[in-house]
């Protein structure tokens, strides 16, 4: 035995999985256990792991380095994290089984008391040949955590595969392994399909379905608020919209944005929602935490001034990546405080289990982030906990909600225009924008340009439980709005169900005095009530604009002067901001002229 070898071996835990002979331990739970013994089992050099938020990965990983490093295969580890605070989180956890991780390694030969570093991606990105000649001079293990951000940027990608390429064993870890863009995962295999279509190829896989059925995460409550937005545009004209109407990319990004200004009234009203929802749940999980996800620091500290005035209490305010937010983070993970409010940094890995409460105030839109935002939700810690987040009405979020338990692969290439679309996050834009340009009107600018947000209003909306929708809307501080508000936070996953469908009834049975055919769309069951994609909206354009095709053809009459026809007689704005509801009237309208015609 190596001098090197007898020491780490020596700092390992006799009670640690890694230090017994593998299989003896009883700590690790049945997918971790199923890993490990793939992993044993075939002995590969690389190993994608994929687990859902809050499953344990850290645990797997370092039961994996330990015995790696008490069978002689590696010498020393080295853990890629993607942030400060998660490098410093992995080196605790790994000081508490005995492995020390130096976390404020930088360059030069590291101390004899250590088995390896823990660094960031940016550090590696920086200094790639300093790993790459750690690799070479002792047998590595290499710990990508979080693997899907050595795509974040082609620098980072190439810096891993310079640094890590001599390593004797990689294991890439992800909750999410899918990414928006198509850039390449370093030291990931992909398997090309049937399609032609390449998808990353995970060597163990443990989906939030399997967590939540073997009680390894808790169960999430998602209660969506909808409410009328009101802003300027830069060309001075003021809009209208409520949210979860269908409206144009630009519209929904502007309607979005004047919600989550502090400013207005829907963020004080879904914050005092959600700080009412945490009261409920304290009853029965007293030290139960609250996180608010803000998209910029300006936002952040106003969400925690809206909250002193609410709650009387102040928030743990975290903005920045330094070492005083990884300290105010371990303190609100301690201290039994009720609200903390985070810029981006709290969305991925940060682990505070007592988080039950969530608030998703970010206009971030894609998957990858929001499946890590609410996986700092989803740990569970005994039965009958479950979470609850709260989050606008914008269908590209309730979609995610409701496909919590769909398992996706990072897709390398992106699907065939005229195949079968896979990825069900690829919108194409650029048709959407081509079905914009049809129409008979400009259609806006820019998301990003310059807007006034004017005034906001919340109304509680719907509940999404299970893949499944309730609830009827209902004004912010309503008995119905109190109804979902108060389901107690000690519940099992099929009790939630229950008393989600009771609620729902007593609040139909209430709204009976009133006739569908004289009720708003918005007072119907969220069951019967239709989130209309951007991509459905595009087919309802398209197939509007080939019947006016058709009917120009019959009648001799101009595009414009039918779609002005359409209007006039059905009202609404020009077709590239009309509602799906609209639209199909249209379509009704210009087959019933048609068949008049022939």
């Amino acid at each position: 035995m190596t001098t090197t070898a007898a020491t780490t071996s020596h700092h390992l835990s006799p009670a640690f999985p890694g230090r017994a002979p593998w299989g003896t331990a009883n700590k690790l739970r049945a997918w971790q256990e199923g890993a490990m013994g793939k992993y044993i089992q075939t002995q590969p050099r690389d190993f994608l792991a994929v687990a859902t938020p809050g499953a344990g990965k850290t645990t797997f990983a370092l039961t994996l380095a330990s015995w790696l490093l008490h069978h002689h295969v590696v010498q020393q580890v080295t853990v890629v994290a993607p942030t400060e605070h998660l490098k410093k989180q992995w080196a605790e956890a790994a000081a508490r089984i005995g492995i020390k991780l130096d976390p404020e390694y930088s360059a030069g030969p590291l101390g004899r008391e250590y088995h390896g570093v823990a660094v960031t991606y940016a550090g590696v990105g920086v200094r790639p040949m300093l790993h790459r000649n750690r690799c070479e001079q002792r047998k590595t293990l290499v710990i990508l955590d979080e693997i899907h951000h050595a795509g974040d940027s082609k620098s980072w990608g190439e810096a891993c595969l310079e640094a890590f390429e001599p390593a004797t064993r990689r294991l890439a870890l992800t909750g999410t392994p899918f990414r928006s863009d198509t850039n390449p995962i370093p030291f990931v295999t992909y398997e090309e399909g049937n399609d032609g279509i390449r998808r990353s190829a995970a060597d163990y896989t443990y989906g939030y379905g399997n967590a939540l059925a073997d009680g390894v995460v808790r169960p999430v409550i998602f209660l969506s608020y909808s409410g009328n937005m009101r802003w300027r545009t830069k060309a001075g004209d003021e809009l209208e919209a409520r949210l979860g109407e269908p409206m144009t990319k630009d519209a929904v990004s502007q309607a979005w944005r004047t919600a989550l200004d502090p400013r207005g009234d829907w963020m004080p009203n879904v914050l005092r929602a959600a700080d009412q929802r945490l009261s409920e749940i304290r009853k029965s999980i007293p030290d139960a935490g609250a996180l608010v996800i803000a998209s910029d620091q300006e936002s952040a500290r106003a969400y925690a001034k809206l909250i002193r005035e609410i709650t009387g209490e102040g928030a743990t305010l975290v903005l920045s990546d330094d070492s005083g937010a990884s300290q105010r983070i371990d303190d609100f993970s301690q201290d039994g405080s009720r609200w903390m409010v985070a810029v981006r940094m709290v969305s991925e890995g940060v682990d505070v289990p007592r988080l039950a409460v969530g608030v998703y105030a970010t206009t971030i839109s894609t998957p990858l982030f929001f499946a890590q935002a609410v996986g700092r939700f989803v740990r569970s810690r005994r039965r009958g906990e479950t979470a609850s987040v709260f989050v606008p009405t914008i269908p590209t979020l309730l979609t995610f909600a409701n496909e919590m338990e769909v398992e996706r692969d990072h897709v390398l290439d992106r699907p065939k225009k005229d195949g079968e679309e896979e990825d069900p996050y690829a919108e194409s834009e650029k048709e959407m924008d081509e079905a914009n340009r049809q129409q008979d009107e400009d259609t806006g600018t820019d998301d990003q340009l310059s807007f006034e947000a004017l005034e906001s209003d919340a109304v509680f909306d719907r509940v999404l439980y299970d893949g499944a929708e309730f609830g009827m809307q209902a004004h912010a501080g309503s008995d119905e709005e109190q109804d979902y508000l108060g389901i107690p936070g000690l519940l099992e996953p099929d009790q939630v169900q229950l008393l989600l469908q009771k609620r729902q009834a007593r609040q139909i049975a209430h709204s009976r005095k009133k006739p569908d055919t004289e009720a708003d769309l918005l007072e119907l069951p969220a069951e019967r009530r239709p989130v209309v994609t951007h991509k459905e909206l595009l087919e309802l354009r398209k197939q509007l604009n080939t019947l006016v095709g058709a009917y120009v053809h019959q009648s001799g009459k101009p595009h414009g002067v039918v779609h002005t026809e359409l209007r006039r007689v059905c009202g609404g704005p020009p077709s590239a901001e009309a509602t799906a509801g609209q639209l199909n009237e249209r379509i009704k309208k210009i087959r019933e002229w048609a068949t008049r015609m022939r």
